[in-house]
């Protein structure tokens, strides 16, 4: 797993510090839920939470998960979308050669 970028912060109401990175992994780009920089296992993209709760509408994580709202989970998928997009592009333009 390489580590891109912090795409998100989020302080948990347990008083902990949920972090959700851009990483790279096996060729694609996700993401990764840390913790208070523990890796937490789980989904690689936040998933509908069935039914909402409150402004609460995806969850990622596993064992504890962690509840987004519908901005932030937006904003998690379309960071990892783009970078998939940009490397497909650029592995495309080198096939091009």
């Amino acid at each position: 797993m390489i580590v891109k970028k912090l795409i998100l912060k989020k302080h948990l109401s347990s008083g902990g510090l949920a972090e959700f990175l851009l990483v790279r992994k096996e060729g694609a780009y996700e993401a990764a839920l840390f913790i208070n920089g523990k890796l937490i296992s789980g989904p690689p993209k936040p998933q509908p939470l069935n039914p909402p709760t409150d402004d609460l509408t995806h969850w990622m994580g596993n064992r504890p998960s962690v509840g987004l709202t519908r901005g932030e989970a937006e904003r998690i998928l379309e960071e990892i979308d783009f970078e998939n997009a940009v490397l497909a592009h650029r592995t495309r333009r080198e096939w091009e050669r």
